[in-house]
């Protein structure tokens, strides 16, 4: 045999050795708690009271755990104007019931076109936009801080996935300053970083942060193919992924902090017929995203797709609904 065949054998088996020793240090959770990530604007594109689902979402559902956005464009709309009503009810309505939540801050949050700035910004330099950017971040914190409803502070969304959204390119400098920004109003609180778990080696997410997020998405529609798709990626890879950030990094949490609970539509949803919704989210793919998430462990896992489910239940398909208030039940 070949110095350089025995090379070859002896660096394959570091690497399964390592992507191994990786899987089994992955967290496996005997016990996983539910969540979901909420946007009134989702709801609102829905043509449905926001304030309604959020309810229903507390007092039906009976959910604890809540991802909820303090999207810049909403919350400063003018230079010298903040608008927290919005804000101020979501926060309010979790602490009467006594839910925890995870607060995203920053200028990419959850939700398309992923960069959510106000207009009123494109008129600025980069050093000025940073600057109002750490600005409102300090005073979405400041304003938050003392609610006993915090459970986690969440700076950007994915802020290195540079193939999706209307974003600029990442800046890791600026997304470092927020960390730290947020880590010094608030030191008690952790702040979590999320990244792609389909298109994504999460090391540059995975190595900032107290927290890792990852998403966990199955059934799209691929527009390098023009057809829908099911991501096949296995479980054990998230939990081998997992484990290395682990190893690499200490004690972190790390979480699934989107799940696929909705359909995967190109034309948006009131405009995609429901059996055409099916192919990418139908009861059988709720049930296997379920299964999934079971197989990877992460304990906290956070369901995108809950203001779908409202309004399927109006559409007569409250099946989605009724299965989610039983995993919670149970949880």
């Amino acid at each position: 045999m070949s110095i350089k065949r025995k090379i070859l054998i002896v660096v394959a088996i570091v690497i399964a050795s390592l992507c191994l020793l990786a899987y089994f240090a992955g967290p496996k959770a005997e016990k996983i708690d539910y969540g979901v990530t909420f946007s009134p604007q989702q709801a609102e594109s829905l043509n449905l009271d926001w304030r309604q689902v959020y309810r229903e979402m507390l007092e039906d559902l009976n959910i604890k755990k809540i991802r909820i956005s303090a999207y810049w464009n909403q919350v400063q709309p003018q230079p010298d104007k903040y608008v927290f009503t919005d804000l101020d009810y979501q926060i309010a309505l979790a602490e009467k019931h006594k839910a925890k939540l995870v607060l995203a801050l920053g200028s990419r949050l959850p939700r398309w076109p992923e960069c959510h700035n106000p207009e009123w910004t494109n008129e600025l330099d980069k050093p000025n936009l940073h600057n109002a950017l750490l600005s409102y971040i300090e005073t979405v914190v400041l304003r938050y801080q003392n609610s006993p409803a915090i459970e986690m502070w969440q700076v950007e969304n994915e802020p290195f996935l540079s193939s999706f959204g209307e974003c600029p390119k990442p800046d890791r400098d600026l997304l470092d300053k927020e960390i730290a920004l947020v880590k010094k109003l608030d030191p008690v609180r952790p702040v979590l970083i999320t990244d792609s778990g389909e298109l994504s080696p999460w090391f540059s997410a995975g190595k900032r942060g107290d927290a890792f997020g990852t998403t966990l998405y199955r059934y799209v529609f691929s527009d390098v193919f023009n057809r829908y798709w099911i991501n096949y990626n296995p479980y054990w890879l998230y939990r081998a992924k997992g484990g290395l950030l682990k190893l690499l990094n200490g004690s972190k949490e790390l979480v699934i902090i989107e799940m696929q609970g909705e359909p995967w539509t190109t034309k948006g949803i009131l405009n995609t017929p429901v059996e055409e919704q099916f192919r990418t989210m139908s009861l059988e793919k709720f049930e296997n995203m379920v299964s999934v998430g079971r197989a990877i462990g992460f304990k906290k896992q956070y369901f995108w797709g809950v203001e779908w489910w409202y309004w399927m239940r109006g559409q007569g398909h409250g099946e989605f609904w009724e299965r989610a208030k039983t995993l919670i039940d149970n949880q």
